[in-house]
């Protein structure tokens, strides 16, 4: 079952289940037109792997939307954009571990000779095919800076 099916699928569950699935159902219903979006701007049909890119992309910013909410004092839209980051999690691969992520910065580090922050392109451009999808790259960036300073 393709990610698009699945969340028709979910889409059409969440439905039945009325009250309880209503954010559910709000959070897949607004994937679905991210993704159908997609599809019309590129006029051809998404695969699994652009799906997944569009979900990250939401959650990314929600994550983004959550650090400007806090400095709002806006607990309420904090609490919100959470739950939905919650459902949208379900979609994405098993994320990555913070040491994981470490281990892969350094071997790409090695891999790529770099050794100072001016080479960070090389390293997050050997890294992120690897982690795509199943690390925030936000945490990626931070990590790579902090040992690239380390090494400099």
């Amino acid at each position: 079952m393709s990610l698009k099916e699945k969340l028709t699928a979910d889409m059409k569950e969440a439905m039945k289940a009325r009250e309880e699935g209503r954010q559910r159902l709000g959070v897949i219903r607004m994937v679905r037109g991210a993704i159908r979006q997609q599809e019309i701007d590129g006029q051809k049909e998404l695969d699994d792997d652009a799906v997944l890119a569009v979900i990250s992309k939401e959650v990314k910013q929600r994550r983004d939307s959550i650090e400007e909410f806090k400095k709002g004092g806006r607990e309420d839209l904090v609490a919100q954009n959470e739950a939905e980051i919650a459902v949208l999690m379900a979609y994405l691969p098993q994320q990555m571990a913070e040491g994981e992520i470490r281990k892969l910065v350094q071997d790409a580090i090695a891999a790529t000779g770099a050794s100072s922050p001016k080479e960070m392109g090389k390293v997050m451009k050997e890294l992120m095919p690897k982690v795509k999808g199943r690390a925030d790259g936000k945490l990626v960036n931070q990590i790579v800076r902090e040992l690239l300073n380390a090494e400099g």
